[in-house]
C-alpha cells in the first residue's frame, strides 16, 4: 500500500511539474523573449465602408493591431492622417489610388519616439498593392538604425504584395522580420480565428 502511495505522489508531482514547465516554456515563447526590449504596435487603419466588411466602427488594421500589442506587452500608436479620407469606398480608392501614383506623403496628426523602441510592428490595410500614404510619412520621420520592424497587414487577396521590400526599402539599417497577411473580413468576423493566426504567427517570430 505504502509503495502504491509513494508511486501515486511520484507520478503527481511529475505531473504538475511537467505543466508548470509547459506554462513557462509557453509564457517565454508567447513573448518572443521581449522582457527586456520595448515594443511598439504603430499602425495605419480605416473605418466607413470597407471592402467585404460593409461600414465599421473599428478598422480591420486596428483590430489585428490590438492583438499585438496585447500579446506583447506593446504600445499601441496610431498613424492619423491630418486630412481624413472619405467614409465612401469607392472615393478613398480613388484618392488612394492617384496619392500612390503620385508618391504623396499626406500629413499626420501626432507622433511617437520611434527610437526609444526595439521592436516596432508596423500595420496597414494593403491598398493598391502597397502602403498607404501617411505610413509611408510617419516611416519617413525616423530613424531605423537598429530597430527590428515586422509588418502586418489586413487585404482581401492582395496579401502583403510587395510590402515588406517596400518597408526594407525605407526603414533602412533596420531588421525586417517576417510579415503577416490576414483578410480583413476575418479580423472583422471572425476574431477568435483571427487571434489564433495572430498568436501562432508571434510564437514563430
Amino acid at each position: 500500500m505504502k509503495k502504491l502511495t509513494c508511486m501515486l505522489v511520484l507520478m503527481v508531482a511529475s505531473a504538475l511539474w511537467s505543466v508548470s514547465f509547459a506554462q513557462n516554456s509557453i509564457k517565454k515563447h508567447n513573448g518572443m523573449n521581449l522582457t527586456d526590449k520595448k515594443v511598439l504596435v504603430a499602425f495605419f487603419s480605416r473605418t466607413g465602408e470597407n471592402y467585404a466588411v460593409g461600414n465599421i466602427t473599428k478598422g480591420n488594421t486596428h483590430i489585428v493591431a490590438e492583438m499585438i500589442a496585447k500579446a506583447t506587452g506593446g504600445k499601441l500608436f496610431e498613424i492619423v492622417p491630418e486630412k481624413a479620407y472619405p467614409e465612401a469606398y469607392d472615393a478613398c480608392v480613388e484618392i488612394a489610388k492617384k496619392e500612390k501614383e503620385a508618391g504623396a506623403r499626406p500629413a499626420v496628426k501626432g507622433d511617437v519616439a520611434v527610437e526609444d523602441y526595439d521592436v516596432v510592428f508596423i500595420g496597414y490595410p494593403n491598398w493598391w498593392g502597397d502602403m498607404p500614404m501617411p505610413v509611408y510619412t510617419f516611416i519617413g520621420k525616423h530613424r531605423w538604425q537598429g530597430k527590428t520592424v515586422i509588418p502586418f497587414c489586413t487585404h482581401e487577396g492582395s496579401g502583403l504584395s510587395g510590402t515588406e521590400r517596400h518597408i526594407a526599402e525605407v526603414c533602412k539599417g533596420a531588421v525586417i522580420g517576417k510579415g503577416l497577411a490576414l483578410k480583413g473580413a476575418t479580423a472583422q468576423n471572425a476574431r477568435e480565428q483571427a487571434l489564433r493566426t495572430v498568436s501562432a504567427w508571434i510564437e514563430k517570430l
